[in-house]
């Protein structure tokens, strides 16, 4: 494989909602350019970015699937397309936005019969917060009831008056056979051998009109944002095929306007059409303007810019990590600046050591090819670093930056997870602390109470897959037990307690005397501890015992055995014996002062709220918000978007556990949700009663009664 210039390298996001049919176009565009020998087909478990066994099994990506493709251009070298194949089903969501942090524009796929759904939106947004420049495609051009001029409608009136055709349908449905490239006003006729290759013809008489007027529409967009194109507009009419390129390709990167393509990934229909987009009006890594980075890896960095060049110093970032049981952990990056040449030694910022990239390689699906270096803005990948993990840059130690990482949500569910034997008990950590670093999303930890281990993700489809993975690749078997929902605890009212600790067991005696005030915090605030110490009371060295104390006694909850947050405990006096006080002495007379307090502040239980989104056809709406109402739910709001309805809630999150089932069957399948954590909020009292008594039962009886 080749070295590609700056200048020569396009890295586009496939993004869109689930079932757009991402994986496949991605497989038709390889095709389509000689990068594969074959057209890889999704429902045959064929597609060279789905090669992993739980996407091929379930036919959708669980993860962001890297591909390339080489183009001839009027430059020597050529243009170099790199692909990020991402999921689009929201339980994998935040992989999709972990990876679009490679990529320097977006391919936003929408389905022809479809239109907008709700994780279009959602990548829109990822796209904006990244600033990608973008275009949409509408995919699956030759299913039944495909219509491109809804689905256009569709997404203009979602995104606004920017986003305008580039290409228009010819034929409908199973006759789709082509499209009109609206920029050089020529068809592209494509056979139906599936080679993705097209004959470019005049355009057909019945489409003329339509095309002369999308095309005038086109010009006039492109002309709008810049004078001189709008100078000779006025003057010839028209734009010629340079000057509308080099106008579209301008407004593109400012985020100025939206192209809209038309495709079908299943017959090959459109893809030279879309890779020569792709090259000719997408920017290149170096057009986006300089990185954005800090001189050190914490907020108390200074803001830094370095050009994405080749001939600046070498940096990279690592946007993913694959754990793989053969090859190791490979790390796939993005080279930011400089070059990177194959056996150099880097040095890992965030963690001060040196990595040696031995056998750097480009990655077609599962498949990598090595390659001698890689120019700033490509993509590549290495395995078996000692050290470095996803959101890591590395680079020349005499020019330290700090790229940002990626922001991903908490998880949104928990399981408790059991080992099924003993030998699987013994792996368990292992395996699962290397799935670990290839999920920005997972968090795997123990309850201190209970002595469980707790898996926690994005949703139930999500932790599903680890659990399949960890059975396939590690050969660990562990069972789920009903989701737990984390609730908190946190008091109402102020207090002011004593915790006394005296003991004499005939030698040196344990004493330690503390008192507290506690008072409420507001919510998502967390635990405060307060030093009000005068007069040396308590003498210095003995005040981290009380507060660790108070903190361990929280920790363990009071009513429930949940954790007590948003209170803060201030110490403002106490007494010590010069002999018999001690550490253990304060640290267990903050405890049980806290739990002195507790009976006082009237205690409460608080739950997870988390924030709902539901699209589901207009049909289904008064279900689904009476659903949402029986729930405890509380819609804000909710739009029509076309035949669709999109509404938004504050559900707690136990009323969502088993949410996805039954949307499923209240609409046929045909709506889809997201949620995530929004904020704690208090229990209703006659549930909260139930939550105890089933908790104190768990615990054995152990929690305290509340005491009001």
């Amino acid at each position: 494989m080749k070295t590609y210039s700056t200048e020569s390298i396009r890295n586009v996001g496939i993004v869109g909602h689930g079932g757009t049919g991402k994986t496949q176009l991605v497989s038709a565009l390889l095709f389509a350019a000689g990068a594969t020998d074959r057209l890889g087909k999704t429902a045959d478990g064929a597609a060279p970015t789905d090669w992993d066994e739980e996407e091929i099994s379930r036919k959708i990506s669980v993860q962001t699937g890297l591909a390339h493709l080489e183009w001839p251009s009027p430059g020597a070298e050529g243009v170099k397309i790199n692909l990020l194949d991402t999921p689009g089903y929201s339980t994998f969501i935040n992989e999709t936005k972990a990876s679009l942090i490679a990529a320097d524009a977006a391919l936003i796929l929408v389905e022809a019969v479809a239109g907008v759904q709700v994780v279009t939106e959602k990548v829109w947004d990822y796209c904006a917060e990244y600033g990608l420049p973008r275009a949409f495609l509408v995919s699956w051009m030759d299913r039944d009831l495909a219509d491109f001029g809804r689905a256009l409608a569709s997404i203009q009136e979602i995104f606004g008056r920017g986003v305008v055709a580039v290409h228009l349908p010819i034929g409908s449905e199973h006759n789709f056979r082509g499209v009109v490239d609206l920029i050089t006003m020529k068809a592209h006729l494509y056979e139906s051998d599936g080679s993705g290759r097209a004959k470019i013809e005049d355009i057909p008489a019945d489409l003329a009109d339509t095309a002369r007027e999308s095309h005038e529409k086109l010009v006039e967009m492109v002309a709008e944002g810049d004078d001189k194109l709008m100078e000779e507009f006025f003057d010839k009419g028209t734009l010629p095929v340079e000057d509308l390129l080099k106008g579209l390709r301008e407004a593109i990167r400012s985020q100025r306007l939206f192209p809209v393509l038309a495709a079908s990934g299943l017959r090959n229909i459109g893809s030279q059409s879309v890779i020569q987009f792709l090259a000719d009006a997408l920017p290149n890594p170096g057009e986006r303007g300089p990185s954005s980075g800090t001189t050190a890896p914490s907020r108390q960095g200074e803001p830094v810019s370095r050009r994405v060049a080749a001939d600046e110093p070498v940096s990279l970032f690592v946007f993913k990590t694959l754990a793989d049981p053969f090859a190791g952990r490979i790390s796939y990056f993005k080279v930011m600046s400089g070059k990177l040449e194959n056996d150099a030694t880097l040095v890992n910022f965030n963690r001060q050591v040196s990595e040696r990239f031995q056998h750097i390689q480009v990655m077609q699906g599962k498949t990598g090819a090595e390659v001698a270096r890689l120019e700033a803005g490509d993509i590549g990948a290495v395995a078996k670093l000692k050290e470095t993990l996803t959101g890591e840059t590395l680079g020349d130690k005499n020019a330290p930056i700090f790229y940002p990482a990626a922001r991903i949500p908490e998880p949104s569910i928990t399981f408790a997870v059991e080992a099924k034997t003993r030998a699987d008990e013994d792996k368990i950590g292992t395996a699962i602390h290397k799935m670990l670093e290839e999920d920005l999303s997972l968090r795997f930890s123990r309850d201190p109470q209970t002595q469980e281990f707790l898996l926690a993700g994005s949703g139930q489809q999500h932790i599903e897959v680890v659990v399949s993975k960890l059975r396939s690749r590690y050969h660990v078997d562990i069972t789920l037990k009903p989701p737990k929902v984390p609730y908190r605890e946190t008091i109402r009212a102020k207090a002011d307690a004593e915790g006394k600790h005296k003991k004499q067991t005939g030698g040196r005696g344990q004493f330690g005397v503390c008192r507290i005030r506690m008072e409420p915090l507001a919510r998502g605030s967390g635990f405060e501890f307060v030093d009000d110490i005068f007069g040396g009371a308590i003498p210095r060295n003995y005040i981290p015992a009380v507060e660790k104390g108070i903190r361990d006694a929280a920790d363990r909850g009071y009513l429930a055995g949940f954790p007590v947050v948003d209170f803060r405990a201030v110490l403002y006096d106490g007494k010590y014996h010069d002999v018999d006080s001690s550490e253990l002495a304060f640290k267990i007379a903050g405890a049980l002062a806290f739990k002195e307090g507790m009976k006082q502040a009237r205690p409460a239980l608080l739950e997870p709220i988390m924030n709902v989104e539901i699209y589901a056809p207009d049909q289904y709406s008064g279900d689904v918000m009476g659903d949402v109402s029986s729930r405890r739910g509380r819609i804000s709001g909710s739009e029509t978007r076309g035949q669709n309805v999109v509404i938004k809630a504050q559900v707690p999150l136990a009323e969502m556990l088993s949410y996805a089932t039954d949307l499923t069957s209240m609409t046929q399948g045909r709506a889809s949700f997201s949620m995530e954590f929004s904020h704690y909020d208090y229990v209703p009292a006659e549930i909260a009663e139930k939550v105890i008594a089933a908790a104190k039962a768990a615990h054995g009886g152990q929690a305290a009664e509340e005491e009001e």
